[in-house]
């Protein structure tokens, strides 16, 4: 018993256990209550995150970011699932069939009136989209960048191991092909080149 103890004390091991029950919040139905848990700790991760980001100096002090946030976007996918299948399976039942978060948000947002209901989901879901798309995008000139940013320095290396005779010219062209036939590949935080 020692050993699935000390197996669950590491950091790892934690994070894909908690990994995995995300995942199993999305299949399996959960009721109101854990929900309601799920929710509190959702918005707490987000302030905390939130916080931890304003306050940090140097972008290494917080190089498990892109983990991080990973992490709470699978939460709160899992949360929208849970609430929807709760919402839709248990709503005739009354307003607090999908836990008390959901039903306190909604009447302190509606306060009882459809209409501001739909116009405040409508504004949060253009709101939601563009900010997707835009950090998408970001995302993708951040990774072409890193990997453009590199290639002048792998073709000047290239040409002064030719010039001081260290390589031939023909082999000084198959690395040229080889470095500008590399594709980028994200890692979390840098993007690398790989072979293609």
């Amino acid at each position: 018993m020692g050993g699935v103890g000390s197996l669950f004390a590491k950091p790892t091991v934690a994070l894909a256990v908690a990994l995995m029950a995300i995942i199993v919040m999305m299949i399996l139905p959960v009721p109101a209550f854990v929900l309601d848990i799920g929710l509190a700790l959702s918005f707490a991760l987000a302030i905390l995150i939130f916080t931890v980001t304003l306050f940090v100096e140097k972008p290494l002090d917080f190089s498990a970011f892109p983990t991080i946030l990973l992490a709470s976007l699978m939460l709160r996918l899992s949360l929208n699932i849970s609430s929807t299948k709760l919402i839709i399976g248990e709503g005739h039942t009354g307003t607090d069939a999908a836990g008390n978060v959901i039903q306190g948000f909604a009447d302190f947002i509606m306060d009882g009136s459809v209409f501001l209901g739909i116009v405040v989901f409508c504004v949060l879901l253009i709101v939601n989209f563009m900010v997707i798309t835009k950090g998408a995008a970001r995302m993708a000139e951040v990774g072409a960048r890193f990997a453009l940013d590199g290639m002048p320095g792998k073709q000047l290396a290239i040409d002064s191991d030719m010039a001081a005779g260290a390589i031939t010219h023909a082999e000084a062209r198959a690395r040229a092909v080889n470095a500008n036939s590399r594709k980028p590949r994200s890692l979390g935080r840098w993007t690398v080149l790989q072979n293609s």
